[in-house]
């Protein structure tokens, strides 16, 4: 029997928004500027898909295509770099405005900061980014990753000089595993894309870091001629990414924010737990988390992001691997007109949720709620390409899920 969509219409008591302000327009600009500073920083494509948004019963769509960031097939190395540069700015006694790239790699810094080591745990982008990032700053990577990780996800970070290991751990113990070796190693230091009480400066980062793909959506919706979307639709693991996306947009149209919808696998949906509990308190969700979006296999909330999530979401899904498949074929083989887009399980998962509202008569009461109409200008998030180019192909070209 094929598992449906499941939501959540948010309706948790709202809080003070005290981390809303992490992703001010000021925030975003600095992380920007950051990564401007890098040679192999250029914008990531907006593409427009016009005639899906006909066929889906839609104004506009717009799909962020995160494949093209730094070579790397995914938005994740913005996060990593932009909180390693914080962390060394803070230990020299300097803003990261004054710690471009060019000063980063150079001589002299190296000799002033010395080598650190960063650990992390990841599903594969967050710690390709991590392990990047320290390369080209000349400092250390650890990298654990949960069972079920394929081979081709391990060896991209291994490729990049970082010690990588898969652990016979889900990813949340992973994360655990590589906290408590930080804390052990002489200059050891976590960096992971999710916060917990006691562990908020670097998470924080993280989140800015992200800011730049925000920040860059906003200003190619501006050049395209649409002045705000009316929808924006995100992917959530531990909520990272979806809490500086939503964080973002919320001050950028502070006067008119857009309906903003949360999207999860539906193995590890902790913010859908959370979301239809309807009480605001933190859910966590456990076990293996076995689904094709690899990348949001994650049980245990990020708890800034959640702060976020919950005074400005509107609904909240929790998606079948049935559906995210789904979405990376019709990103693949869009209509005929349409540029396709080479997006992986975890990046096609918005717009998989979006296709399926508005196809399927069975998700009728879902599309209402969310407020969609033949006017509707959406924003979609696609985090990342063929990232495990077999299993991409075997899910795109030959028809099956796994």
């Amino acid at each position: 029997m094929i598992a449906s969509i499941k939501w959540a219409v948010n309706h948790m008591p709202k809080t003070e928004d005290k981390s809303l302000s992490l992703m001010s327009l000021e925030e975003a600009e600095k992380a920007r500027a950051f990564h401007k500073s890098f040679p192999q920083y250029d914008r990531t494509p907006l593409t427009a898909l016009e005639h899906m948004a006909e066929f889906l019963g839609l104004g506009r769509l717009y799909v962020k295509d995160e494949s093209y960031r730094f070579g790397l097939n995914a938005f994740k190395v913005l996060g990593g770099s932009y909180a390693m540069a914080r962390f060394i700015a803070k230990e020299t006694g300097r803003d990261v405005s004054e710690l471009p790239y060019s000063v980063l790699t150079s001589e002299e810094l190296k000799k002033e900061f010395g080598q650190a080591t960063f650990f992390t745990a990841t599903d594969g982008n967050h710690g390709r980014g991590v392990a990047w990032a320290a390369n080209r700053l000349g400092q250390r990577a650890v990298v654990h990753m949960p069972k079920g990780t394929t081979r081709a996800r391990l060896e991209n970070i291994a490729r990049e000089g970082a010690q990588v290991d898969i652990q016979e751990l889900n990813y949340d113990d992973c994360v655990r595993l590589a906290a408590r070796e930080a804390a052990e190693t002489p200059r050891g230091v976590i960096v992971q894309d999710t916060a917990w009480e006691g562990y908020e400066e670097i998470p924080s980062w993280i989140m800015e870091g992200y800011g730049t793909m925000a920040m860059e959506a906003g200003e190619q919706l501006k050049e395209a001629g649409d002045e705000r979307p009316t929808h924006v639709f995100v992917q959530a693991g531990v909520g990272s990414l979806a809490g500086a996306v939503v964080g973002y947009f919320a001050n950028l149209y502070a006067d008119n924010p857009p309906i903003f919808v949360v999207v999860e696998a539906q193995a590890a949906d902790c913010l859908y737990q959370g979301a239809k509990a309807g009480d605001g308190d933190i859910r966590t969700v456990g076990g293996d988390m076995e689904t094709i979006m690899a990348g949001l296999a994650c049980g245990e909330p990020n708890t800034i992001s959640w702060d976020i999530l919950k005074n400005h979401v509107k609904v909240f899904i929790s998606l079948p691997d049935w559906a995210a498949a789904q979405g990376m074929r019709m990103l693949a083989a869009p209509i005929k007109g349409d540029a396709p887009i080479t997006s992986g399980e975890s990046g096609a998962a918005p717009f998989g949720a979006l296709a399926a509202i508005m196809t399927m008569e069975e998700y009728a009461d879902l599309k209402a709620a969310i407020g969609f109409d033949e006017t509707s200008r959406v924003l979609v998030f696609s985090t990342e390409g063929d990232t495990d180019p077999e299993r991409y192909k075997n899910i795109v070209w030959k028809g099956l899920e796994k």
